[in-house]
Protein backbone atom coordinates (compact mmCIF):
# COMPACT_ATOMS: atom_id res chain seq x y z
CA UNK A 1 0.00 0.00 0.00
CA UNK A 2 2.81 2.41 0.85
CA UNK A 3 4.56 1.54 -2.41
CA UNK A 4 1.39 2.38 -4.37
CA UNK A 5 1.13 5.75 -2.59
CA UNK A 6 4.75 6.63 -3.37
CA UNK A 7 4.47 5.66 -7.04
CA UNK A 8 1.14 7.47 -7.40
CA UNK A 9 2.58 10.60 -5.75
CA UNK A 10 5.59 10.68 -8.08
CA UNK A 11 3.35 10.06 -11.10
CA UNK A 12 1.10 13.00 -10.20
CA UNK A 13 4.09 15.28 -9.68
CA UNK A 14 5.57 14.26 -13.03
CA UNK A 15 2.27 14.85 -14.84
CA UNK A 16 1.85 18.25 -13.16
CA UNK A 17 5.32 19.27 -14.34
CA UNK A 18 4.57 17.97 -17.84
CA UNK A 19 1.34 20.00 -18.05
CA UNK A 20 3.14 23.12 -16.84
CA UNK A 21 6.01 22.65 -19.28
CA UNK A 22 3.61 22.09 -22.17
CA UNK A 23 1.63 25.21 -21.32
CA UNK A 24 4.79 27.32 -21.05
CA UNK A 25 6.12 26.02 -24.37
CA UNK A 26 2.85 26.71 -26.17
CA UNK A 27 2.58 30.21 -24.74
CA UNK A 28 6.16 31.19 -25.52
CA UNK A 29 6.63 29.53 -28.91
CA UNK A 30 3.39 30.46 -30.63
CA UNK A 31 2.60 34.04 -31.50
CA UNK A 32 -1.17 34.25 -31.43
CA UNK A 33 -1.56 36.54 -34.46
CA UNK A 34 0.77 34.42 -36.56
CA UNK A 35 -0.98 31.24 -35.46
CA UNK A 36 -4.46 32.55 -36.28
CA UNK A 37 -3.25 33.76 -39.68
CA UNK A 38 -1.79 30.36 -40.51
CA UNK A 39 -4.92 28.53 -39.38
CA UNK A 40 -7.29 30.61 -41.48
CA UNK A 41 -4.97 30.47 -44.47
CA UNK A 42 -5.82 26.75 -44.62
CA UNK A 43 -9.51 27.55 -45.01
CA UNK A 44 -12.38 28.90 -42.97
CA UNK A 45 -13.87 25.54 -41.97
CA UNK A 46 -10.47 24.11 -41.08
CA UNK A 47 -9.73 27.22 -39.05
CA UNK A 48 -13.01 27.05 -37.17
CA UNK A 49 -12.45 23.35 -36.45
CA UNK A 50 -8.92 23.95 -35.12
CA UNK A 51 -10.02 26.92 -32.99
CA UNK A 52 -12.78 24.80 -31.41
CA UNK A 53 -10.24 22.06 -30.65
CA UNK A 54 -7.83 24.57 -29.07
CA UNK A 55 -10.59 26.10 -26.94
CA UNK A 56 -11.68 22.63 -25.79
CA UNK A 57 -8.06 21.77 -24.95
CA UNK A 58 -7.62 24.96 -22.90
CA UNK A 59 -10.87 24.29 -21.00
CA UNK A 60 -9.78 20.70 -20.36
CA UNK A 61 -6.35 21.84 -19.06
CA UNK A 62 -7.94 24.42 -16.75
CA UNK A 63 -10.31 21.79 -15.39
CA UNK A 64 -7.37 19.45 -14.73
CA UNK A 65 -5.48 22.16 -12.82
CA UNK A 66 -8.54 23.23 -10.83
CA UNK A 67 -9.53 19.67 -9.86
CA UNK A 68 -6.21 19.19 -8.06
CA UNK A 69 -6.73 22.13 -5.72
Amino acid sequence: MVYYYIVHHFYLNAMRKLYSLTAILVITLLSSCELIGDIFEAGAYTGIFIVIIVIALVIWLFSKFRSRG
